[in-house]
């Protein structure tokens, strides 16, 4: 079964929504107010599909000539198959299209290897986001 990995209309971010609610809110206890936020409005979200069925998502918010990626998620049922990793690089080929310069996101820090693997790289030190200890990680694009 192949994934497929694209842009989300608007209609389709609900699904999106229902999903980072699942993993973030019900599997990590981010409260649902911190969840949310008024980058959503705004920002380019992406989903990865299995048959007709959204089974990850994910959203880049531009800031001048650098994307943040952000609010990666991929359903439990799911994981470790490579589709979160598949998700992230479509993200990046897309900041990439778009001319822009850089990617950085907030790393939560049991997913700092995976991050590394798409060639970010971590600095600074440890962050409170949620709850939840963060390090911001970079990946320069040419």
């Amino acid at each position: 079964m192949s994934t497929i990995y694209r842009i989300l209309t608007k209609d389709e971010f609900p699904q999106a929504l229902e999903i980072r609610i699942r993993v973030f809110v019900e599997e990590q206890n981010v409260p649902i107010g911190e969840e949310q936020d008024r980058y959503d409005q705004t920002a380019v979200h992406f989903g990865a599909f299995a048959q007709d069925t959204m089974i990850g998502t994910g959203r880049v918010v531009i800031e001048g000539k650098k994307g943040k990626c952000g609010r990666i998620a991929v359903l439990k049922s799911h994981r470790g198959q490579g589709i979160g990793m598949g998700l992230l690089q479509t993200m990046i080929e897309w900041c990439r299209a778009q001319g822009l310069t850089e990617v950085y996101l907030g790393a939560q820090l049991h997913a700092i290897p995976f991050y590394e693997k798409a060639g970010f790289t971590a600095e600074g030190g440890v962050f409170d986001d949620a709850g939840i200890p963060h390090r911001l990680m970079r990946k320069q694009l040419k």
